[in-house]
């Protein structure tokens, strides 16, 4: 991951805040107004002090009691509508960032999700993100707050004494600037440690989940306890390790506080002596001041968690940058399908050479079958077809023209895809079929789930079509689901069917209706794949790619 510092991080984030500037303009203004009407309530009880004892007649009581309420009131009124102002900015912020990581995802994948850790992307793209609405409703406006109000009360001082305002800045500054970089330093990589432990965390637990039938089976869940405890006690080390340096940057915030209300009462007390300054001068400037610190140790406390916020900001703005493995191509040209060229085409994973100078031909209107053992490229091919990744060398020709000058939209529109592993959404049966197009008739449909021996089975359900079929398919065996796929493909108009292993779930009977229907599909060009030779009894030309050669 490309490391960045904090400011750089948080400049990155401001950007997105343009078009919401005149609401943070009022954030800041009730945020200035509503500190200022917190700060001046003791203020303006020093100066009833003062009345009562005859030494200032500037306010009556009377005068002195309504400003007080009227203070009181503001500040509570001022308050909201400043943190309503910031939280709507933070969610209206927070959903642009959400649609910028989808949008980010859709380009990266599927590329992206091969080898990902896909608990931690989740906790990237959930709780990473919400966290950002720290920055976001308390960090952005709460900094500017925090500079005009300082720059007021070091004016208003000044008034009484330059040297008693230099105090005042020089406590606002080191409360309000030096603690917080100081701590954000020390936290900063502690901050991103915690976040990515706890994306580890959350893969553990997505994992456990997924495979818990297993770990029962085989008598492992002891051992995957012991794993998440472990890994538990590393994240909350971690944590613990955080607050710590957040509870030394509290104790530094409040012992500064502490002194610089020292320097300022002794100060004040010898220039009183002295006789450069008044009572009045001397009492309203020490008041003011510890009255004051408000705006400064909310920064402070801040960088507490800013850096947590940061490290979530990281992440978040790496994704965002992130360079898809293949670019989605739209300046490029548009193909009707004839036929596809596979011609010395070689790739490799991780270093590791999946396909070395493959070469086939797959003619228009044919069934290509494609067959050799697991881990010898099959799927590869495909995806690189699909142009799901970009071959090291060699040519994959589309009615011959490379893939690569194509527009993703014209290759997605001639070619389908169907694995053995097939994704199906909480949804109705019918919806998951219609993913393969929304804008197909249930008479389509229908048609579809028949070619893929699935209807029978669908209305059977209690309510046919509309069944919900859970989360993931939770309610549908291994066959059912992969027969729901199959239909996705024949209901797609895409002319080419790419079939991975698409009858590996399935029974001889249900087999048999499928490669029926494929053989029967006249208007579709198929690439079936299969470890089994009798499953490619159906294909045109069968391509070894064990020895790479055709029969």
């Amino acid at each position: 991951m490309k490391r960045r510092n904090g400011f750089k991080i948080m400049a990155q984030l401001i950007v997105l805040i343009k078009p919401l500037l005149h609401i943070m303009f009022f954030a800041i203004l009730f945020g200035v107004l509503g500190f200022l009407s917190a700060i001046f309530i003791p203020v303006f009880g020093a100066y009833g002090l003062l009345t009562v004892l005859g030494i200032e007649n500037f306010f009556t009581l009377k005068n002195i009691f309504i400003l007080l309420i009227l203070l009181g009131l503001l500040r509570g009124v001022l308050r909201y509508v400043e943190q309503a102002s910031n939280h709507f900015i933070a969610f209206k912020i927070l959903a642009v960032v959400r649609d910028k990581v989808f949008s980010a995802l859709r380009k990266l994948c599927p590329a992206k999700l091969e080898g990902e850790d896909k608990g931690n992307l989740i906790s990237l793209i959930t709780s990473d993100i919400e966290l950002l609405e720290v920055f976001y409703a308390h960090t952005i406006s709460p900094i500017i707050i925090a500079i005009l109000v300082s720059l007021i009360m070091t004016i208003f001082i000044s008034s009484f004494s330059p040297i008693l305002g230099l105090i005042a800045l020089a406590a606002y500054i080191f409360v309000g600037i030096v603690v917080p970089i100081v701590n954000s330093k020390l936290v900063s990589a502690i901050g991103l440690e915690y976040r990515n432990k706890a994306g580890e965390l959350n893969s553990i637990f997505l994992e456990s989940l997924r495979g818990l039938h297993e770990l029962i089976q085989f008598k492992k869940t002891n051992e995957r306890k012991l794993l998440i405890g472990r890994k538990t006690l590393e994240s909350a080390n971690i944590h613990e390790n955080l607050k710590g340096k957040e509870i030394l940057s509290i104790n530094i915030t409040n012992s500064s506080v502490f002194v610089f209300n020292l320097i300022m009462f002794l100060t004040s007390t010898s220039l009183f002596i002295s006789g450069e300054i008044n009572s009045t001068a001397m009492l309203i400037s020490i008041v003011s001041l510890a009255s004051s610190y408000g705006p400064v140790i909310a920064l402070s406390n801040l960088s507490n968690n800013l850096a947590q916020t940061l490290a979530c900001g990281e992440r978040v703005l790496s994704l965002l940058e992130e360079t898809p493995v293949t670019l989605e191509k739209t300046n490029g040209i548009d193909k009707n399908f004839n036929d596809i060229k596979c011609e010395n085409v070689s790739f490799s994973y991780d270093k590791i050479k999946i396909l070395d100078n493959i070469s086939l031909d797959i003619p228009k209107n044919t069934i290509t079958g494609i067959l050799g053992k697991s881990g010898c490229g099959k799927s590869t091919l495909l995806k690189l077809i699909m142009r799901f990744w970009d071959k090291d060398s060699g040519k994959i020709l589309l009615s011959g023209a490379d893939v690569k000058d194509i527009n993703t939209s014209s290759l997605r529109k001639n070619e389908s895809y169907c694995t053995q592993d097939t994704y199906l959404f909480n949804d109705t049966i019918e919806n998951n079929i219609l993913i393969a197009r929304p804008s197909a008739t249930k008479e389509e449909v229908v048609e579809a789930a028949k070619k893929a021996s699935i209807h029978n089975f669908i209305m059977e359900q209690p309510k046919g079509y509309e069944t919900q079929i859970g989360e993931l398919g939770e309610r549908l065996s291994g066959g059912e689901k992969q027969r729901i796929g199959i239909a996705r493909a024949f209901l797609s108009n895409a002319t080419v069917m790419l079939l991975d292993e698409p009858t590996s779930n399935l029974d001889s009977l249900n087999e048999a209706i499928i490669l029926k229907s494929i053989k029967e599909a006249k208007d579709k060009t198929v690439v079936l794949i299969s470890h089994r030779k009798s499953t490619l009894s159906i294909a045109d030309t069968i391509y070894s790619m064990e020895n790479n050669r055709k029969s």
